[in-house]
């Protein structure tokens, strides 16, 4: 499925599209998955709802996905624009046009975590989690592709 963006941008949501040399390569130097090798990269796109967001040359420039059973629940990640294409609204485009996708309708519960773009993402309503609710299991990043 594709939709039209701002400036002529364009996003897709097929996986085949997506240029995972550009996300692992955002990725490795993101504070979330630092160091990620692309064959990691390769599946967790294969086993997401991705998008890409493209510029007139068919370059990607922007990406988000959802890990997700399309039914209950999702969980949105790894979202970023590339620092060259920021300042079109191009985040903006990405995270409304994942949100509102169609086989992403009647979820209970998004999640997503994040360190530094609060405001952005409570403009979509989201909030952060009560106290005590949530619980995880969490590994360094850069601890645990060191291992790879």
């Amino acid at each position: 499925m594709k939709w039209t963006g701002p400036d002529g941008f364009e996003a897709d949501d097929s996986a085949e599209r997506i240029d995972v040399g550009v996300v692992q390569g955002f990725l490795s130097t993101s504070y979330w998955a630092e160091g990620i090798p692309r064959e990691v990269v390769e599946r967790a796109v294969a086993g997401s709802l991705n998008l890409g967001v493209y510029d007139a040359d068919g370059v990607m420039v922007a990406y988000a996905r959802m890990v997700t059973d399309r039914a209950t629940f999702a969980w949105l990640a790894d979202v970023f624009v590339l620092e060259s294409h920021r300042g079109h609204g191009l985040g903006r485009f990405v995270v409304s046009t994942l949100l509102e996708h169609p086989d992403l309708k009647g979820l209970r519960q998004v999640l997503l975590a994040t360190a530094d773009a609060h405001e952005l993402y409570r403009s979509y309503g989201f909030s952060e989690t009560p106290p005590g609710r949530m619980m995880a299991i969490r590994k360094d990043a850069a601890e645990l592709y060191a291992q790879s």
